[in-house]
């Protein structure tokens, strides 16, 4: 993975983070793929699916098809369903946080708890938007105390596979697209 950055946005996404040893041996990218977990890998393989998925729905429409659709959309949303059963079963409670802010490069998180500079972590993402889910490493970059006794850790991703960081870039543009609407409505508001 290239040392890019991108930009990040505020939001909380469930997450996993296991600190791990500091002599931790990163994976290769190869072993990455190979112990990844299955519910993970049919994640990915379903937000792949959403872009034809779309372009059917469109084309379904000029035809006029809308029972069509509707049987679209209900299979989808059971296939969701189904799916996020399968990935809450990947959540450890005991390794349990939501993020900060996250990006294609990066994630942020709070820690009751100090986390030593250049700590590897384990991490688990869970996005809403695509319905989707990443299994990578990071590498602890900061860790700033804050005011209500908790800790702000910044995560920079060592292993990552490209369709994931493609994951995060789609949820990271569609969080920041959410937040212009609401800006929108809150001036046509006002």
């Amino acid at each position: 993975m290239s040392e890019q950055e991108f930009f990040t946005v505020h939001h909380a996404m469930k997450a996993n983070i296991e600190p791990l040893a500091m002599d931790y041996l990163y994976p290769s990218l190869e072993e990455l793929e190979a112990e990844t977990p299955a519910p993970f890998i049919v994640a990915s393989e379903f937000s792949r699916l959403d872009p034809l998925q779309e372009s059917a729905r469109a084309e379904l429409k000029h035809s006029d098809l809308r029972h069509v659709i509707e049987l679209l959309d209900t299979q989808n949303a059971k296939l969701n369903l189904l799916l996020s059963y399968m990935l809450s079963q990947q959540d450890e409670p005991k390794f349990a946080t939501v993020t900060e802010s996250f990006g294609a490069s990066r994630f942020s998180y709070r820690s009751p708890q100090l986390i030593e500079l250049d700590t590897p972590v384990r991490a688990k993402l869970f996005l809403e938007h695509p319905a989707a889910a990443i299994y990578c490493y990071g590498q602890v970059t900061e860790c700033d105390n804050q005011p209500e006794g908790h800790y702000l850790v910044h995560v920079k991703f060592v292993r990552l596979k490209d369709t994931d960081q493609d994951m995060l870039i789609k949820a990271a543009l569609f969080q920041q697209q959410k937040l212009l609407r609401q800006r929108s409505l809150d001036r046509g508001d006002a």
